[in-house]
């Protein structure tokens, strides 16, 4: 999964060098944390939270198959 949103996520956006991903995982929760630059915040996310929400949608479908749930937090570099 991690590898899946990294590759989205570069894609998405205009820097890709400054995207990075973190996991964590909890018994069958596995929490995945997204960082973008401050200016590519907006191409991530999506207009009324659009690409972010398919993101999401994705993700839980790769997580169901093994039996776990996952949540999708994007921050910026500048948090």
């Amino acid at each position: 999964m991690k590898e899946f949103l990294e590759y989205v996520a570069k894609s998405l956006v205009d820097k890709p060098d400054a995207v990075w991903v973190e996991v964590e995982d909890e018994g069958d929760e596995t929490l995945l944390t997204l960082g973008v630059d401050q200016d590519d915040m907006g191409r991530v996310i999506g207009r009324d939270g659009r690409i972010a929400n398919a993101l999401r949608s994705l993700l839980r479908v790769m997580a169901a198959r093994d039996g776990r749930h996952v949540e999708l937090e994007i921050i910026s570099d500048a948090e």
